[in-house]
């Protein structure tokens, strides 16, 4: 999907030619997808993990090349920013233990980077959705990754929309920053999942993909600390959207967002995905392939170079992918990344029974729930989390909103006879389940943990300050006040949000925004330490410190 280009520059005659070939590709796929056979093949599940490289102050590394170098692992590949990389999985059949596969895998690679790079440069994987310790100063275009691919991809955004640009990471004066490089992707580490779905089942699959994906991404969560700010509970997505948004600009480009939820449900068949993504969006890379109109696969399928570069380059946060080896594939793009495989198998688990059980013999939720209440949703469980209300079809009746916690909890058997039908094995899909009924009836997710450690931090901090009023007679800094919002207690069933907990009160700014903030550093450490001892997020302790009373 992410192929290299080799050249940064192209004239509008390569642009011209591209389209050209982009349009042929259209017309080939047509009669790929109209072969008789053609997808018929068993469900794999892939995925890929997009990762951090992290100090030990808990600061971004970027020696992701010499990693990759260092490693000589294929399956690895260099992301936008200096200080990411992402390992690719190899794709395993869904029928069996599909999940405790992929955890496998996830954790091999983390270790396997971790084992080579902490000793050369200190430098740890950390499966985080934004590393908390990044600041603006650390994404600006001498973080970008030395490939020609993203030195194209920041010269053609710089055709479309002016530098710096306006980046929103939370509310008010404090949550508007200015960016001016394509590298504050690095910003957004994701777990992008694969999913192997027959031509004629694309369009009832990919809908539900659509739906299921605002349930699965409240339960997952685990990007709070966007930039130095307080963010939602996945503020990743805001980051992602906006760092690879534009406007039209002298003449070129389209208003449409190449990254987003959509703006409709898919109505025809596969090639409608793939005519939205070609017709909807200007050419950014235009790479023409040196591979002649006769290449194809083993199996027969042309390579279509052009067209999958093309959809490369437009991030829907569900994807269509073709691949010439003789499928199609929705790419599950909107999971973040982290914080353990085990943690990543369950949002899967869930994510994927969860749509299968939603198209299951050919339902299409397109007609149950208008489409700006899926889109809701989704922007909901991004800034809200488990707290969230979600709209979800109603049989026989109009929509109704749920609380995400509870709605989660309600969707959970859907989602095992989902995997279950598919051939998943049953005592798999019970594992992997059970852990997020554990994660969402605790409300104990990745972000919860960041902000509550966080706010343990600072009360360190207030404790110290105070006995050392007490003890010198001098006036410390007030520490600044409620740092985190109060996530839910373990084991409570309700959630009440309070205002700050619905909205993440991004007004109020981290202390240290604009300076690495040494406690986000020892934060990430502390993250980064109980992500490599791979017990699930929802049993991680928080740090514990004396209280007042009882010094």
């Amino acid at each position: 999907m992410g192929r290299e280009v080799g050249r940064v520059a192209f004239t509008e005659e390569e642009y011209a030619r591209f389209r050209v070939r982009l349009a042929d590709c259209l017309a080939e796929l047509g009669k790929v997808v109209a072969r008789p056979g053609f997808g018929q093949v068993p469900s794999t599940l892939g995925a890929e993990l997009e990762l951090s490289l992290a100090g030990p102050d808990g600061r971004p590394v970027p020696v992701n090349a010499a990693v990759r170098e260092g490693l000589g692992d294929d399956g690895l590949a260099l992301e936008v920013a200096r200080f990411n990389l992402e390992a690719n999985l190899e794709p395993v059949p869904l029928r069996g233990r599909p999940f405790t596969e992929l955890a496998a895998q996830a954790s091999g690679a983390l270790a396997r980077i971790t084992a080579w790079s902490l000793p050369r440069h200190g430098a740890r994987a950390v499966p985080i959705g934004t590393l908390p310790t990044l600041t603006p100063a650390d994404l600006t275009a001498r973080a970008l990754t030395d490939l020609p691919r993203y030195h194209a991809l920041e010269r053609a955004w710089a055709r479309r929309r002016p530098a710096p640009f306006p980046l929103r990471v939370g509310e008010g004066e404090q949550g508007l920053l200015r960016a001016g490089s394509v590298a504050v992707q690095g910003a957004a580490c994701s777990w992008q999942v694969h999913l192997t779905v027959a031509p004629d089942l694309f369009r009832p699959t990919y809908n539900a993909a659509q739906l299921a994906t605002a349930p699965a991404l409240a339960a997952a969560g685990n990007s709070p600390f966007p930039l130095g700010r307080r963010g939602g509970q996945e503020s990743r997505i805001a980051v992602y959207e906006q760092g690879f948004g534009e406007r039209a600009a002298n003449g070129r480009g389209t208003s449409r967002p190449r990254v987003g939820f959509g703006h409709a449900w898919l109505r025809g068949g596969p090639l409608a995905a793939f005519e939205e993504t070609v017709r909807g969006y200007d050419v950014l890379l235009p790479a023409v392939s040196s591979a002649g109109d006769d290449d194809v696969s083993p199996n027969g399928c042309p390579s279509l170079e052009e067209l999958r570069l093309h959809v490369s380059t437009v991030w829907p946060w569900n994807r269509p992918v073709y691949d010439p080896l003789g499928h199609l594939r929705i790419e599950f793009r909107a999971l973040p990344s982290g914080p353990t495989p085990l943690d990543m198998a369950a949002n899967t688990a869930f994510l994927v029974g969860l749509t299968l059980s939603l198209a299951a013999e050919g339902r299409d939720v397109a007609r149950e729930l208008p489409f700006a209440c899926a889109r809701e949703n989704f922007y909901r469980a991004a800034r809200d989390g488990l707290r969230a209300t979600l709209w979800w079809p109603s049989p026989g009746s109009a929509p109704r909103s749920h609380d995400a916690g509870a709605l989660v909890a309600e969707l959970l058997p859907q989602a095992r006879e989902g995997l279950v039908t598919a051939g998943v094995d049953a005592a798999e899909a019970d594992t992997v389940l059970h852990l997020l009924d554990r994660r969402t009836g605790s409300g104990r997710t990745g972000a919860w943990w960041q902000q509550r450690t966080l706010q343990a931090l600072r009360r360190r901090e207030e404790h110290a300050r105070h006995a050392g009023r007490e003890t010198t007679g001098r006036t410390a800094t007030a520490p600044e006040r409620d740092a985190v919002p109060p996530g839910p207690e373990s084991g409570t069933g309700t959630r009440t949000p309070r205002r700050a907990e619905r909205t993440g009160d991004g007004n109020t700014r981290v202390a240290g925004a604009d300076r690495p903030d040494p406690l986000l550093g020892e934060l990430t450490v502390r993250y980064a330490q109980l992500a490599e001892g791979a017990s699930p997020v929802h049993t991680w302790n928080l740090p514990t410190f004396p209280r007042r009373s009882e010094r």
